[in-house]
């Protein structure tokens, strides 16, 4: 899997939805750069034409009849309305509330702790088992009961999500501690993990590859450590992995049910 090459632009966009999020970026950033411009060259008319001159006296009473500032203020209000309205406003529906199907989707869960990302994969069965406080400790981050029927062919992936091209991913994102931030640049996927909180998100890869799962939030002084990485494959690969992890489990399981001397 390559590495993606970054520039001095934005970052790869691999997502469906990125296009449109980076066409909002992008006219954003050039508007505010017309708008330094602009008002950089007006900044420098007024320090000429209104410096201290002999024989002159500054009006302080407010009254203009130089509307000109007035028209481009009002102009840049219409504008930013029309970005809200018809660019920002859509592209927050479509990532933030139409969700695609979870029986089309794979859904996972996402737990945010310092300084580490746990992926819950819910079994071939498509449920999560229940998690318990009491049964967290270092194999164990989140607390998965093992004894539970839902939760016996669940997977478990610390600081590595693995997911098919092409197929949407649903993420229940949550956090054990503090505020964490879940950041996926090339899928254009930022969202805060809350302790208490189950924040859903969702994105869908257009091709393969290997890239970084970041916390884009100051979480703690071990927070440059708080890194993973997620692989978009082909659905063969994912499959291939996916029965993999699964066998693992039940081998596991198999022998833990052996008395001791047939496991010799």
């Amino acid at each position: 899997m390559e590495q993606p090459q970054y520039g001095f632009w934005l970052p790869p966009n691999i997502s469906t939805h990125g296009a449109e999020i980076d066409g909002l970026i992008s006219t954003l950033h050039w508007f505010m750069a017309i708008l330094f411009i602009g008002w950089g060259i007006y900044l420098i008319y007024c320090l000429i034409r209104f410096r201290a001159r002999p024989g002159h006296e500054a009006d302080v009473s407010g009254n203009t009849h130089f509307l000109i500032p007035k028209y481009i203020e009002i102009a840049i209000v219409i504008f930013e309305a029309g970005l809200l309205i018809f660019f920002a406003a859509p592209i927050w529906a479509k990532v933030k509330k139409n969700f695609p199907n979870e029986a089309e989707s794979i859904v996972v869960k996402v737990t945010s702790e310092q300084f580490a990302w746990t992926i819950h994969y819910p079994g071939r069965d498509g449920k999560f088992g229940q998690l318990k406080t009491e049964l967290i400790d270092g194999t164990n981050p989140v607390g998965l009961d093992r004894e539970d029927p839902n939760g016996k062919d669940d997977i478990l992936s610390p600081n590595i999500l693995n997911i098919p091209v092409n197929k949407p991913v649903i993420v229940q994102l949550t956090a054990k501690d503090v505020i964490h931030s879940f950041s996926l640049p090339v899928m254009r996927v930022k969202q805060d993990a809350i302790p208490g909180m189950t924040i859903p998100l969702w994105f869908q890869a257009t091709q393969t590859g290997k890239f970084e799962i970041a916390c884009a939030q100051l979480c703690g002084v071990g927070h440059t450590q708080m890194r993973g990485f997620f692989n978009v494959m082909s659905q063969e690969e994912y499959d291939t992995w996916f029965n993999e992890e699964e066998k693992s489990l039940l081998g596991d399981a198999e022998s833990a049910t052996q008395p001791s001397g047939e496991n010799q």
